[in-house]
């Protein structure tokens, strides 16, 4: 459920321009941890509405981060107590699942069947119609970092051999159906897609990224979205990485999308205005610096001196390292 601590923490960072929310899933089964905010009930959407509020206090567009993360779940948050499910029963290998008691390996998932991912799609829908409610303006759709949509796209994660597996169109028929089925709801032009093209995070491959991700861009663009997302290559999910010769730059694939794009990880005000000024973007999201600097588009408009992040709080459910960090002090 949303909480008031929430609703300061937005209120806090409303002089954005666009806010997108933190990862919302879209079922139980969605969620990878206890105490992760959905948009599938009734309470859950009037929980929202005061965030969304403090979140538009000063003229933002807000979007609502739909979320399912599939196999990077675990029994220990599954309602039924089972394995989490996933395009095909393979676990990822090389993380560990972060647990309450500590790190423990991933379990192999449930495979999906095409029963189980209409019921999946659905659930998007709903969650789409739910979001309208609370107050958004609009949803992200969030097909990065290995969650769920990311492991249909990646042949390491997906092994299947029926239409939601084998080719490329195959891989991308999840997210396209997704996309319809929200388009159903609220209009297309209130829709973004989030991905994160060149990263491996929690182990999804395959032998032509660039290919995948090109063709994706291109069906998305076709769909008449808002915006297209993309992670810088940079960042592998929470982490820092560092670009190889597979890295695929954001500009090539922005410059398939036609509509508005937006990249985000590791940027500093200088290189978000480089990269806006080069046309490689039209807008630059920041996660960590907004996290330490509440009022960081002022920061950047004043050129002062921005806070840096502490990790000490972050995901530890209070206000420290959540709402405590510091505004600038008015000069009048």
């Amino acid at each position: 459920m949303p909480t008031p601590l929430m609703a300061e923490y937005y209120r806090q960072r409303a002089g954005a321009g666009l806010v997108i929310s933190e990862g919302t899933v879209v079922s139980p089964q969605g969620a990878s941890y206890a105490r992760v905010p959905g948009l599938y009930s009734a309470e859950q959407v009037a929980g929202w509405r005061p965030v969304v509020a403090a979140a538009k206090s000063r003229g933002a567009a807000v979007y609502a981060q739909l979320w399912h993360v599939g196999r990077q779940a675990h029994s220990s948050v599954q309602p039924d107590g089972t394995p989490p499910w996933a395009p095909s029963p393979v676990a990822i290998t090389g993380w560990q699942y972060r647990s309450p008691h500590g790190r423990i390996p991933f379990e192999v998932p449930r495979q999906l069947s095409e029963e189980g991912i209409a019921e999946i799609v659905a659930q998007f829908a709903t969650a789409a119609r739910n979001a309208v409610s609370a107050g958004f303006d609009g949803v992200e759709l969030h097909a990065a970092n290995g969650y769920l949509f990311d492991q249909f796209l990646n042949s390491s994660a997906n092994r299947r051999s029926d239409r939601y597996g084998g080719s490329t169109e195959n891989r991308l028929r999840f997210l396209h159906e997704v996309i319809d089925a929200v388009s159903a709801v609220i209009p297309a032009s209130r829709i973004g897609v989030r991905i994160s093209p060149s990263s491996t995070w929690m182990d999804v491959f395959d032998p032509d990224k660039r290919g995948l991700y090109s063709a994706l861009v291109r069906s998305v663009s076709e769909r008449g979205l808002a915006y297209l997302h993309l992670v810088e290559p940079g960042i592998a999910g929470s982490l820092d990485a560092r670009p190889d010769a597979e890295t695929i730059e954001s500009a090539e694939l922005g410059g398939l999308f036609d509509g508005p794009v937006i990249v985000t990880g590791g940027h500093t005000p200088d290189t978000a205005a480089a990269a806006v000024s080069a046309g490689d973007a039209d807008l630059v999201g920041f996660g960590r610096l907004f996290i330490a600097n509440p009022d960081l588009p002022r920061r950047i408009r004043t050129g002062a001196e921005l806070t840096g992040l502490r990790h000490e709080g972050l995901y530890g459910g209070g206000p420290a390292g959540y709402t405590d960090y510091p505004e600038l002090q008015s000069s009048n």
